[in-house]
């Protein structure tokens, strides 16, 4: 009997990533990929190189397929619904998808659905945006993003003048840029995110809540469970996830980023409905990786058990330096290091990989992995 075939667009770590879970359950992985050197290309024998706005590349991805599911959310939404009306299962659907790809539809259904966020508007002129700054209570600034096409800091500005997204702005009425949403600069004490896997039958599992850092717009660490987080506001954020995932029919894996506030209160930030940097601490730290849950959950097969393996794991990025050594610095890392690289080319700021440490002391587990990132990254800890 043939194993089954999971289609996966996009040729990124995240794909790079689901080949040893797809291996370990005994799945065929077919990967569209933008380029024959592409990460997950290096690593998955089945890879046709092609754009993921090709309906030609699409159509020869899911011949034969069980399923097709992503890396990210860059599909053109009528080429998903064609193949859904076909018949071809499509995990996440489009009608969900869109929710992470265009943020004024997400932050219009999650308000719908009750799910807190942080005050928004739509905004489609200068006037606008001033009014909308006008109203905000303290600093008189607000976060503009574009609502589609921005990540890891990219499309995000701080802005107290309109005249500081000019640019954005003209590029809209020209129909070359994304419209803009505005949202309050939230005064939050630091970011939570909850990942969340629901297999279309209906099932849910959420794994422990994480604390991540961002640093320049860019996740640096993820800590996991988030320290100090009083249970109330830990079993808040999982019902949160819960609501989102099933308000929005969401198939897979969906990680659902947060604003904690200093009196507790959560506000949802972003919404991405794929495997997650806030999850790649599963791979080593939780009884199911958050890549073995997606495709677990894309085929609608039993979901695993989410449970740490121990109680905290830090993961780290491994972000691009001038002085990146790489697989140089491995045999300097200690036996508790878990290390995973992305075979991509060395360039500063760049997600090149991540290190994982577990254990059962918080402040020994963060240093050893901060070292270790350290180490690979080729820069002082």
């Amino acid at each position: 009997m043939a194993a089954p075939v999971v289609a996966v667009v996009g040729g990124g770590q995240l794909a790079r990533m689901m080949a040893p879970a797809a291996t370990a359950l005994g799945l065929h992985l077919r990967v569209l990929v933008e380029d024959a050197v592409s990460s997950a290309a290096q690593v998955v024998v089945d890879a046709p190189v092609g754009e993921p706005g090709d309906p030609v590349a699409l159509e020869r991805l899911v011949s034969g397929a069980a399923v097709l599911t992503f890396e990210h959310e860059h599909v053109p939404n009528t080429l998903l619904t064609e193949l859904g009306d076909r018949g071809i299962p499509v995990h996440p659907g489009p009608d969900a998808l869109v929710h992470a790809q265009d943020k004024i539809v997400m932050r219009t259904r999650l308000t719908a659905l009750g799910v807190p966020c942080p005050r928004w508007a739509a905004v489609e002129s200068a006037d606008g945006l001033r009014q909308f700054l006008d109203q905000a209570t303290g600093e008189r600034a607000a976060v503009v993003k574009t609502a589609r096409g921005g990540y890891d800091g990219k499309g995000v500005r701080v802005v107290r003048d309109p005249a500081e997204v000019h640019d954005w702005f003209s590029a809209a009425a020209t129909g070359t840029g994304a419209p803009l949403l505005a949202e309050e600069l939230v005064p939050f004490t630091r970011e939570l995110a909850v990942l969340v896997a629901r297999r279309p039958s209906g099932e849910v599992r959420t794994w422990p809540v994480v604390e991540s850092v961002q640093r320049d717009g860019v996740c640096a660490e993820v800590i996991a469970p988030a320290p100090h987080l009083d249970p109330a506001t830990a079993a808040q954020a999982e019902q949160i996830g819960r609501t989102v995932a099933e308000g929005l029919g969401v198939t897979g894996v969906l990680a659902v980023e947060m604003f904690e506030l200093p009196d507790g209160t959560l506000l949802v930030n972003e919404l991405a409905m794929r495997p997650h940097n806030s999850g790649h601490w599963t791979i080593d730290g939780a009884v199911t990786s958050q890549f073995e849950q997606h495709l677990r959950a894309v085929l609608d097969l039993p979901l695993g058990e989410t449970a740490a393996r121990e109680p905290w794991s830090v993961m780290i990025n491994v972000l691009g330096s001038q002085h990146a050594v790489l697989t140089d610095a491995l045999p300097l890392l200690g036996p508790g290091v878990k290390v995973h690289l992305y075979g991509k080319a060395v360039r500063p700021g760049r997600k090149l990989g991540h290190v994982t440490v577990t254990g059962d002391d918080l402040e020994s587990v963060r240093a050893r992995a901060r070292a270790a990132a350290a180490t690979v990254m080729g820069v002082d800890a």
